[in-house]
């Protein structure tokens, strides 16, 4: 059995959106959890297994994947049917590995770093600047679509994500801009959001 415990608006509706692109809604038992909010609203909730009483966390058959990232491998990896990630061996595979664990890495931090104007020089040795991704994402899309070629992949999921939630943050560049309103238009979007609207409802 596959379990997602799942906090609506959250970092967690990439997995929805997963979810929708790998056409497994149907598979996924949905548990809602609360959890606490940048703001200051919500609370850990005691059902929720995650040992930081976080989400996403994703239980299969009783084992725990946490940190989105692993999340999304581990369902790319699962359910290959829908061709969202290069498997083991094929081309592009380490460029979707290496995309996954540098926004973990790299472009989570340093988001969180500008926003709240935080500097300091091993910061920026250590991680990087905002500026540096930007420079990154934008050289990677100079000859393509999607950040793994012509089609849009998990890569592009996960990558994209802080833009949607910041749109302040989408640059000028028109070659990152254009890309993150690519990724905007799938349907997989605007499924995940009426998904987390009608769990709010309730």
């Amino acid at each position: 059995m596959l379990t997602l415990y799942h906090a609506p608006v959250s970092r967690s509706t990439r997995l929805i959106r997963l979810a929708y692109e790998l056409d497994i809604m149907e598979q996924l038992d949905i548990r809602i959890v609360s959890i606490r909010r940048f703001d200051g609203s919500g609370q850990p909730d005691s059902s929720n297994p995650h040992p930081e009483g976080k989400v996403p966390l994703l239980v299969h058959d009783g084992e725990m994947i946490w940190e989105t990232a692993a999340i999304i491998l581990y369902l790319t990896d699962l359910f290959p049917h829908k061709r969202f990630a290069p498997l083991s061996g094929e081309a592009k595979r380490g460029s979707y590995l290496s995309w996954l664990a540098y926004y973990g890495d790299v472009v989570e931090p340093t988001i969180v770093f500008s926003r709240i104007g935080l500097e300091h020089p091993l910061l920026h040795t250590t991680f990087r600047d905002f500026n540096a991704v930007l420079q990154r994402l934008s050289s990677a899309l100079s000859d393509s679509a999607f950040l793994l070629g012509p089609e849009y992949s998990a890569a592009d999921l996960l990558m994209s994500s802080p833009f949607h939630w910041f749109r302040e943050a989408i640059p000028e560049d028109s070659v990152v801009r254009d890309w993150v309103e690519r990724c905007a238009t799938r349907p997989s979007m605007q499924a995940a959001a009426d998904f987390d609207e009608r769990q709010s409802a309730t």
